[in-house]
């Protein structure tokens, strides 16, 4: 049976009083496609909203803090370290999102992992939309967690 469903498909919290506090880390990515034109304003930091990757940090790092808020049936938890780190691949032409999350908790923080990555890529998107409405938001995903019972490197493809 699924965790967030009770004997009856009902969805519910999933139960974690049993379980023991241990050291967490989720870790996520994904990516955003930029044309030249958002290239060229990035390298020039002549964007009108501000600092591209300084606004999109702040964005996934205060997303990561509500995730409870926006995921119904995720729980709660303190987060001790938030990282969100950009890549920009003048060649291929994209900003890679990558964001880590820790925190000694019951449950893992896989889905704040992933909302800081999807947020700061959103964020992105919104201070660049102007100059270019065709970037693509793609592979945004899981890629490494520790802690609990699991532990899981999940494999990158870049």
């Amino acid at each position: 049976m699924l965790s967030h469903l009770d004997n009856k498909g009902n969805a519910k919290i999933v139960d974690i009083s049993g379980k023991k506090i241990s050291s967490r880390i989720a870790k996520a990515s994904g990516k955003i496609s930029i044309s030249q034109d958002v290239l060229n304003q990035i390298n020039l930091k002549k964007n009108k909203k501000g600092d591209i990757f300084t606004v999109s940090k702040i964005a996934g790092i205060m997303a990561a803090k509500k995730t409870s808020g926006l995921i119904p049936l995720c729980h709660q938890i303190n987060l001790e370290d938030i990282l969100i780190n950009f890549e920009l691949d003048e060649e291929k032409k994209y900003i890679s999102v990558t964001s880590s999350i820790k925190c000694k908790e019951k449950t893992g923080a896989e889905m704040e992992a992933l909302i800081a990555a999807s947020i700061s890529l959103l964020t992105i998107y919104d201070m660049c939309k102007a100059i270019d409405s065709n970037m693509v938001i793609y592979d945004i995903k899981l890629i490494e967690k520790s802690g609990g019972k699991k532990i899981k490197k999940l494999i990158v493809n870049k």
